[in-house]
């Protein structure tokens, strides 16, 4: 799909900016012209990535992935965040069998004797690959298609789940990679016109929530925990108008945060526990984000 076309309404009057480009090539080939001051400015890389240049390339970030949205018509998301680490059943089995073989080649190491029960923990949690899969295939198809697309990080493990299910119902799905210092893809299940990659945190955040209805947390690590409470600070201060925020697996997130002891030592009020919901299976999700726009219309 491209994206570089001109808005048909304005008229024919300059040259496009690729036009130019292309007559800029034809210059003779002199001392002047060879010099990095005589590109063109939205030509020239190098110019582009200066430091000072920063707050340019921060506005190219947030339009580059917003044309693109405007221009395939999507105008509301639901929004699934989980941990890479949460694979399909059949490869967090192969894991833990591994983790087990080496741990009995060095009995008693105490590294491989916590990776064998950290392996254990990531197959009780594969179920969650299957909600998400099975979560973004309802929303999918119970929102025609097309008034709902499911967006994630882009991911693999929950992210690559929520982005297969909605293939699997042969709709659309986006995912937003960010450039990571560790080797990352896109992962398959994610509509390829629809994959962007982004380098600063800030506008990927502004992206996840810029079109959302719904929020689904699934157990996670620091950056679902980093968009889960970015967006309850935003709806508690009304800075965002209220979405379902949905945490899936009430015994994990019982566990690792006990908001109710905020509400105890007031650094949240008690009407705050509101602002989200527990969930358990892909079903209940589906029908809290239904139940919620039926009761606000």
């Amino acid at each position: 799909m491209s994206t570089s076309r001109e808005p048909e309404f304005i008229p024919k009057i300059f040259p496009s900016a690729q036009e130019d480009i292309n007559a800029s090539t034809l210059a003779p080939d002199t001392p002047q012209t060879r010099s990095s001051s005589y590109r063109l400015a939205y030509a020239d890389t190098e110019f582009l990535l200066r430091q000072e240049l920063r707050p340019v390339r921060l506005q190219l970030e947030l339009l580059k992935p917003e044309l693109i949205l405007q221009e395939m018509g999507i105008e509301s998301t639901v929004v699934i965040f989980g941990s890479t680490r949460i694979p399909d059943a059949d490869a967090a089995a192969q894991r833990l069998a591994e983790a087990e073989a080496k741990s009995r080649q060095a009995p008693g190491n105490p590294d491989l004797t916590r990776s064998v029960k950290i392996a254990k923990r990531i197959v009780a949690k594969a179920q969650y690959y299957d909600e998400a899969r099975k979560l973004a295939r309802l929303i999918t198809v119970g929102s025609d298609y097309h008034r709902l697309v499911v967006i994630t990080g882009g991911g693999s493990g929950i992210m690559e789940a929520a982005n297969r299910g909605a293939h699997d119902a042969g709709g659309l799905s986006i995912g937003l990679n960010i450039v990571l210092p560790l080797e990352q893809c896109p992962n398959p299940y994610i509509t390829p016109e629809l994959s962007f990659q982004f380098h600063y945190f800030a506008i990927r955040k502004l992206h996840f929530l810029l079109r959302a209805k719904a929020l689904v947390a699934f157990p996670g690590g620091f950056g679902t925990l980093d968009e889960l409470f970015e967006t309850l600070t935003l709806i508690q201060t009304r800075k965002v108008s209220p979405v379902p925020v949905l945490l899936f697996g009430q015994d994990f997130w019982s566990r690792i945060i006990n908001f109710e002891e905020l509400v105890a030592e007031g650094t949240i009020d008690h009407a705050d526990l509101e602002l989200f919901q527990y969930v358990e299976t892909a079903e209940q999700a589906w029908d809290a984000i239904k139940t919620f726009y039926v009761s606000e219309s």
